[in-house]
């Protein structure tokens, strides 16, 4: 069953996650500009959102890694011409998707909307 708390708690996780990705992406030698770091902070605060609404039959950590490996996408496109970019946007959007549910539904207690 789909809760109020649940979407809360997940897009703040991923709110959280998109402030540590967007501090890690600019702690390197090339700065990023702000577009960049709004696009960043968005784009994993959906995937936040999109773990707490999401209704997939799938076990919570595979569920995680999935939605946190799709989420990762739109990040993923403009730095396709660096591999080693975008091989860590999919692999940190797979962390993040897991520790978001194992948060929400381990920690909070707060189930799938797809759990029966």
């Amino acid at each position: 069953m789909l809760t109020t708390k649940r979407v809360l708690i997940a897009t703040i996780c991923g709110f959280i996650f998109g402030l540590v990705c967007m501090y890690m992406a600019s702690s390197g030698p090339n700065p990023i500009d702000n577009a960049t770091k709004t696009v960043i902070l968005f784009s994993r605060g959906l995937m936040g959102f999109t773990i707490g609404i999401s209704a997939i039959r799938l076990n919570w950590w595979l569920h995680g890694l999935v939605i946190g490996l799709i989420g990762s996408i739109p990040m993923a496109i403009p730095v396709f011409n660096d591999p080693g970019i975008a091989v860590g946007t999919f692999v940190m959007g797979a962390v993040y998707g897991f520790l978001t549910e194992w948060i929400t539904t381990k920690l909070f207690k707060e189930k799938s909307a797809g759990t029966k």
